[in-house]
């Protein structure tokens, strides 16, 4: 079984300071709080092919994440895959960003989730926790993008 959720939130920045922040993804510890640490490989500018290493904590259980970025269309579009083998991991996910008056940029992020092994009967949980929780998401990507110093 697999499913999606996403939020979508509007930013009071520009897309191109929007994009830099999201796209830098060692960033992503000050909006989840479930990422405990993030590492990024190779240093330097996201590109395709760049590896995001996290341990995250889930229902009170750390695991480690591997992610993969697949896809980056500056300043509109970032994906990304879990090469990681977890019982839920995320398939693909992304931001799709969008320029919208006096300099706003809305935001739409997703994940499609999968479960794996024992998993397969964990991701509807999964899924109903982050769909849950999608508002206050994003509203967390919205304050700590706004509070961001521009690249």
């Amino acid at each position: 079984m697999s499913g999606q959720f996403e939020a979508v939130t509007e930013i009071d920045r520009p897309i191109e300071e929007v994009f830099a922040y999201l796209a830098e993804g060692t960033n992503d510890p000050e909006f989840s709080p479930r990422v405990q640490n993030i590492t990024k490989d190779p240093a330097g500018p996201t590109a395709v092919g760049t590896v995001f290493r996290s341990t995250v904590k889930d229902a009170g259980m750390k695991t480690q994440r591997e992610l993969r970025i697949t896809e980056l269309e500056t300043p509109t579009r970032i994906r990304w895959a879990e090469t990681s083998k977890n019982v839920v991991t995320s398939r693909e996910g992304g931001y799709d960003l969008e320029a919208v008056s006096d300099g706003r940029t809305r935001v739409r992020l997703f994940n499609v989730l999968e479960g794996h092994g024992i998993g397969k009967l964990l991701v509807g949980f999964a899924l109903s926790a982050a769909r849950k929780d999608a508002p206050g998401f994003g509203e967390r990507i919205k304050k700590a993008a706004e509070s961001s110093t521009p690249a």
